[in-house]
């Protein structure tokens, strides 16, 4: 079978359960009044949120409203447990494709366990919209939106398999496109006019502007030569591809969403807590307050340093390299080359969270300027997702006509 066929097969199922994806979010679950709940939580924040990954579920309460969110929590839970568990951290490292299926296994039970505490929440959440509310809708409730949850899994390991690109990533991506138009329509009534035509514009350009440094940034990377036993003696003719590549930003879009969600519930905990003190100083991290941006600040940079941390250990590129019989010019093995790597690694990880922070920023900036929430209903956490899924995807397509190009130059 040839690349090329290889590709349109790849593309047909990737697109195909895409679809399959987004129409089951549409399919509501009976004995809600649907109506009556939209117009209750659409100015909910922490809703809101959530309904960038699920595509609108959270809003709509349908059969996949829980979307990729339980696999995608299970993922970075298991990241996280490897990095504290030896017997993890073996199954992970040394026991090779057996060890990594055993991981994703586990990741999957975790994620039944995850839709299933999740379903429940929301079966006790919509209580108040719901005609007849007793232990079968409960029970209903839970076992439609777990069972959702699942497929939903099922369906990204099918396109990560058989499709193009990572099946997670592409889910969130599929979400996020799909709520640009109403953002969009949202703001096209009074396009006409000659106010909201320039600041239009001007978002337009300041949009692209955005877009191209976020690219810029996520493909920023640092360079460590390195010295390969059979060049000792020839450090003035290193090859200039024979690196370690760190990346500016390692923690990806995550941080920022982490710390987006966290400064979401803040104000939540303000409506539920009684306590008239605790109120007024959790009012004190609100957006249009004096301690919000500081605390977004800190919550931005501990994330990044966070996922660093699971993404890239100094300690282990270390030892490869000595596996390898190779080492970086002018620094010795072991402990030396440890602290050289995390030293780099603690500067490019803080210019990255920098970055994330102003560019997080950018949005109300915006909006404040030009008195349009359009770029800000976007989201640049969602600027983000979008333009590293979309760059990871491209490439992938690239690999797969490369090879096309190759099998045509063998068949000559």
């Amino acid at each position: 079978m040839t690349s090329r066929v290889q590709l349109k097969q790849k593309l047909f199922v990737t697109i195909i359960i895409l679809i399959i994806a987004r129409c089951g979010i549409f399919i509501p679950i009976p004995g809600i009044d649907h109506n009556s709940f939209y117009s209750n939580i659409a100015q909910n924040d922490i809703i809101n949120f959530l309904n960038i990954f699920s595509g609108g579920g959270f809003s709509t309460i349908g059969v996949f409203a829980l979307g990729i969110v339980p696999y995608i929590n299970s993922s970075i839970v298991i990241q996280i447990l490897t990095n504290i568990f030896p017997e993890l951290e073996k199954l992970q490292k040394e026991e090779g494709e057996l060890g990594r299926e055993k991981i994703t296994q586990i990741t999957r039970y975790l994620t039944l366990l995850w839709a299933i505490l999740q379903s429940s929440a929301i079966a006790f959440w919509v209580k108040p919209y719901v005609f007849n509310w007793n232990y079968f809708f409960i029970l209903d409730c839970i076992l439609t939106l777990t069972t959702g949850s699942i497929i939903i899994m099922w369906f990204s390991e099918i396109i990560t398999e058989y499709g193009i690109g990572n099946g997670a990533s592409l889910l969130i991506f599929q979400n996020i496109v799909s709520g640009i138009p109403k953002i969009i329509l949202k703001y096209t009534n009074n396009i006409y006019s000659k106010e909201t035509m320039y600041n239009f514009i001007l978002l337009s350009m300041l949009f692209i502007l955005t877009l191209t440094i976020v690219i810029l940034v996520q493909e920023g990377k640092r360079k460590i030569l390195i010295l390969s036993a059979r060049q000792l003696g020839k450090i003035q003719e290193l090859n200039p591809q024979s690196y370690i590549p760190l990346k500016l930003n390692q923690g990806g879009v995550m941080p920022l969403v982490f710390a987006s969600a966290t400064m979401t519930i803040i104000p939540y905990f303000s409506q539920i807590i009684p306590n008239i003190i605790i109120q007024k100083l959790l009012q004190l991290f609100y957006p249009s307050h004096i301690f919000y941006l500081p605390l977004y600040s800190i919550f931005i940079i501990f994330f990044s340093y966070f996922y660093a941390s699971l993404v890239i250990n100094p300690e282990d590129i270390g030892k490869n390299l000595k596996k390898m019989g190779a080492s970086i010019p002018n620094i010795r093995p072991g402990l030396e080359t440890y602290k050289y790597l995390k030293s780099i690694l603690n500067r490019i990880t803080f210019l990255g969270a920098i970055f994330l922070f102003i560019i997080g920023l950018v949005p109300s900036i915006l909006s404040n300027i030009t008195h349009m929430s359009i770029f800000k209903g976007l989201g640049i956490t969602s600027l983000l997702i979008l333009v590293s899924v979309a760059i990871d995807t491209a490439k992938q397509i690239q690999t797969y006509i490369i090879s096309q190009q190759y099998d045509n130059m063998m068949e000559e």
